[in-house]
Parts: C-alpha cells; structure tokens; sequence
C-alpha cells in the first residue's frame, strides 16, 4: 500500500499535479566588505523550508552569519556526555518557566502597504510569503496605525469631513484603508499558515477634538477625560472596529495612543501626535475608553498602556495600573525600543513585572535609522541585523512577551514619510528593478518568529558563563507548545566561541557560535 502510494505521488509529480519546491538560497548581492542583500524578484525569491525535525538524538540548527548564511540548515548529533569542549555550558531547564510568548511581526502602514504594491503581482506576493508562510519567517502579529501616521503620504482622520461630529454621523475609512492596507491584508491571510492577531494604535485624532485644531502637529485632546471631546474619542475607537469589522478584520489588541510622550520631543513641527500623561491616559481610559470598549461588542480586545520607551517604567505603570479601576480595563503594557541603549537599565522591565505579573510587557514598535544623524536606509548592515536581534534576546529575557518591528517594507529612501522622517526597514523595495532586498535584519527577526509560535514558553537557561573568559554569547531559551526545545545564541563578537547546551532528558548539544552569526537550535525531547 505504502509503496503504491509512493507511486503515485511521482506520478503526480511526472504530470506537474502536485508541486515539489525545495529551498531557495539566496541571491546575494554584495555591496561592500560584509554588506549584503537578498535579491528577490517576480521570479525568483529565497525560502526557508517548514520546520521540520529528525528524531531524538539528534539537533537542527538554523544559522545567519555575516559572511552569508542565511537561515541555513543543519543536523547534528546529541551527545550521551559533554566531552571536554572547555567552553560555556548553557543548562536547559523547562521547569523552570516564565512568560508566554505572544510573537513577533511587523506593522502594515500605509508606506509599506505602498511600497508593496508598486511592485507586480507576483514580486507583491514573493514579499508576502517571505513574512507569511511557511517558506518565509512566519509573522504572527501585525501592527496597524489607527489614520494616518507619520509613514503615511499625507495627514487625516477618519472624520475630516465634518466639524464637531460627536456622534461620529460621517465616519469613514481612508482610500489607504479601503484601497491599500484591507485588500493587501486579505493577501496576507491567503499566505499565512498561522492565525494573526493585529494591534491597533492611533497617531492622531480628527482636529476638531485637538487643542491646535488640525489633524497635524502635536497637541492634546481638548477638555478633560469624562467630557464631550474625550467621549467622542473613545467612539472614534469603537467606530473604527466596527468598520474594519465590515470588511472580516479584527483586531486582538487597541493601544489608546502610540508614543503619547515621545512625539513631543521630535523635532518636526507637523508629526502627528496626541500628548497624554500618564495620569490622563489613567482618567480617559476610566472615565471614556475602557467603559466604551466594555459595553460593545469588543469587550474582548485587549487594551494596551504606554506604547512609548521603557524610560517611562514603572512610573507609568503605576500611575495607571496602581488605579483598580483603570487596572480592570487593561490587559497589558506597550514599549518601543528607541532609546533602550540610552535609558536607565532593562531591569525597569523586571521591577514592573514584578509589581504588575498579570499584564504582559509587549514591545510594538522598532526600526533602525531613526536618529535625525543616522544614514536612513544601510543596505545590507550586519550590525542593524545584531542590534535587533541583540535588543529582542535582551528583551526576552525580561518577561517581554513579543515583539513588533516598525514597517514591512519602506523605499530606496526609508520613505514615502511626509513629515521627512526616513527610516531603515528588513525590506527595501526598488520598483525601478521590480525586486526587493531582504537584509540581514529581516533574517535576524525570521530566527524568533519562525521558531518560536504563540504558546512557547521561556525556560530556565542558565550558563557557567561567570567562570569563563568568553562570555561573549547573548541567548534565551524556549519550550514549544508542541514540546520541541529551542535555544537562539547570538555571537557579535570577532572570535568563534565553543559552547555546550546540556539538556538531562535527552544529553548534550557541543557546538561553535561562529563569529558574527545567530544561530537557534530545535530539539525533540521525546
């Protein structure tokens, strides 16, 4: 029976019925010493195939390297002892656990909605594939601005047409919604094997409700939390769901204001931003959002605080979940990653997780090149890809429970942003050449979001690093929910560096972190 199975399939095969693709390496195109792309086209783009694994007793390892690698499979053995390696031992222990992973993905704005679609057919669907499906890294989550953002071409509302609408008689989706991001979102659902959850989050509000009386520039909402304006706010959030609804959209989680600190500090007059304390995110969400949400048909959409830098833990935090009331309304905590390098320690996460373990820490919002002294787009930098990579281990590490790249796809020029606030992006689309290129921090993002689904669990992973001379590695540790074991180990340093994964169910995994490499590792445990 078996064998007449098997013949059966390659007669499909023979007849072109059934379509065997193996895995695509990829087009490499090399700019400078160890700066390097991926070309993708209408015809040809780089895979990486579905996770599979052999049997106990052995390992997969999937390697990225500044030298070229991408996403690169391997087998090994697993040893019955540690040898004598003499390097860093790394203690697998899944009972010891700690948060849930939500997941990791990107955030579907207008520019990138634009740039997606200026190139054809085929090379729109090559890029949503590699993100999507099982031949490409496997985004679970997606980011969507609420309006109009700064990477957006032009600003507006949902209720520009007609001043002082409280009841919202004339709300309406934007053409980049009904045109641009609904139907490419529909595409994404045809290529993604796993369920998406989409996060919310607004930039801006109809300028009739803001102080400064336009959609642009950063002001606040005008009045006080409780009143007509804010009121009228927090519908525009219900209005907005109940429109996506329409078209079989929705959305696993609302942000009620991206960045409501930062953009005050940006140094372009027109960015749109809405200012909110943490106090008055605490009355607006008490007196108007949270109640709104709460007697609709979205009770069930998780409302997120902050959605701003970790400077601002646990100070706001406390100022909003310290309220019972606004602590019935929230389910967790957003952060973007500027300025982690410069503000005080990643232990913020730590103390606020300790104070709040029932709201998850969910990180929303990254890219390089965002300082006004940054080049905007580098063109296959290793070290943008290490400094992802670097921050999401990091991040982990401390009870964060996912994390969410800025946009999917940006221009030769880090744009189209009409308020001239170019940045870098994991894909850069040339529509002159009809193609796009993968860099390495699209590879550096593919060996989180790829290996480790929603459900996975951080495990204990302890080293005997402070008895070593190299302890050089960055890593964190993982239990799938299907019971498989990972571990992602990032080397940026200059020498390989051998190490050993000790694992008491099943032995030991010796191997090399390769200078400047990511490499995660699967493993069966029974």
């Amino acid at each position: 029976m078996e064998t007449r199975d098997a013949l059966g399939v390659l007669f499909l095969i023979f007849l072109g019925m059934v379509e065997v693709r193996a895995r695509q390496p990829c087009s490499p195109k090399f700019l400078r010493q160890n700066t390097m792309v991926c070309v993708c086209n209408a015809t040809y783009c780089d895979t990486v195939d579905p996770v599979s694994l052999p049997d106990v007793g052995s390992f997969v390892k999937y390697t990225t390297s500044r030298d070229g690698q991408r996403l690169e499979r391997s087998e090994g053995k697993v040893g019955a002892n540690s040898g004598a390696s003499g390097g860093i031992v790394y203690t697998y222990d899944p009972s010891v656990q700690y948060q849930s992973i939500k997941g990791f993905g990107g955030s579907l704005t207008d520019s990138a909605a634009i740039n997606i679609l200026n190139l054809s057919y085929e090379a729109q669907n090559q890029v949503l594939r590699s993100y999507f499906s099982e031949e490409g890294i496997e985004y679970n989550m997606l980011r969507w601005p609420i309006g109009c953002s700064d990477f957006s071409t032009r600003a507006y509302s949902y209720s520009d047409r007609c001043v002082d609408d409280f009841e919202l008689k004339y709300f309406e989706l934007a053409p980049e919604d009904i045109n641009l991001r609904i139907p490419l979102f529909h595409r994404i659902m045809a290529h993604a094997e796993r369920p998406l959850s989409l996060v919310g989050s607004p930039w801006t509000s109809p300028g009739w409700l803001r102080v400064n009386n336009k959609v642009e520039g950063k002001s606040r909402i005008k009045g006080q939390p409780g009143d007509i304006y804010h009121k009228t706010w927090a519908l525009y959030f219900i209005r907005f769901l109940e429109e996506y609804a329409r078209s079989n959209i929705t959305f696993w989680a609302l942000s009620s204001q991206n960045e409501p600190v930062t953009a005050l500090f940006i140094s372009r007059e027109d960015f749109p931003g809405n200012y909110f304390s943490p106090q008055h995110q605490r009355d607006f969400i008490i007196q108007d959002l949270g109640p709104a949400l709460a007697a609709s048909c979205y009770a069930d959409v998780h409302l997120l605080i902050l959605d701003d830098g970790r400077c601002h833990l646990p100070n706001w935090a406390d100022k909003v979940l310290g309220n019972s009331t606004a602590r019935a309304f929230v389910s967790g905590i957003a952060v973007h990653w500027y300025f982690d390098r410069y503000t005080p320690t990643v232990l913020t996460l730590d103390i606020t997780h300790r104070l709040y373990p029932d709201y998850f820490l969910l990180y929303t919002e990254a890219c390089n090149g965002y300082m006004d002294c940054d080049v905007k787009v580098a063109l296959g930098s290793w070290e943008r890809g290490t400094a992802y990579s670097s921050n999401i281990l990091t991040n982990l590490n401390h009870f964060v429970t996912g994390w969410i790249d800025w946009n999917l796809a940006l221009d030769m020029k880090g744009g189209p942003n009409w308020v001239d606030n170019p940045v870098d992006s994991p894909i850069i689309v040339n529509p002159l050449k009809d193609e796009f290129y993968k860099q390495p921090m699209f590879y550096h993002l593919g060996h989180f979001s790829k290996f480790i689904p929603e459900g996975s669990v951080r495990v204990g992973f302890k080293s005997n690093c402070w008895f070593h001379i190299f302890c050089k590695l960055e890593t964190s540790a993982f239990l799938r929910p299907d019971g498989i074991a990972v571990a992602v180990v990032l080397n940026d340093w200059s020498l390989d560096i051998p190490f050993t994964i000790s694992d008491d169910r099943v032995g030991y995994i010796k191997d090399r972190a390769r200078a400047h490499s990511i490499q995660t590792y699967l493993w069966r445990r029974s």
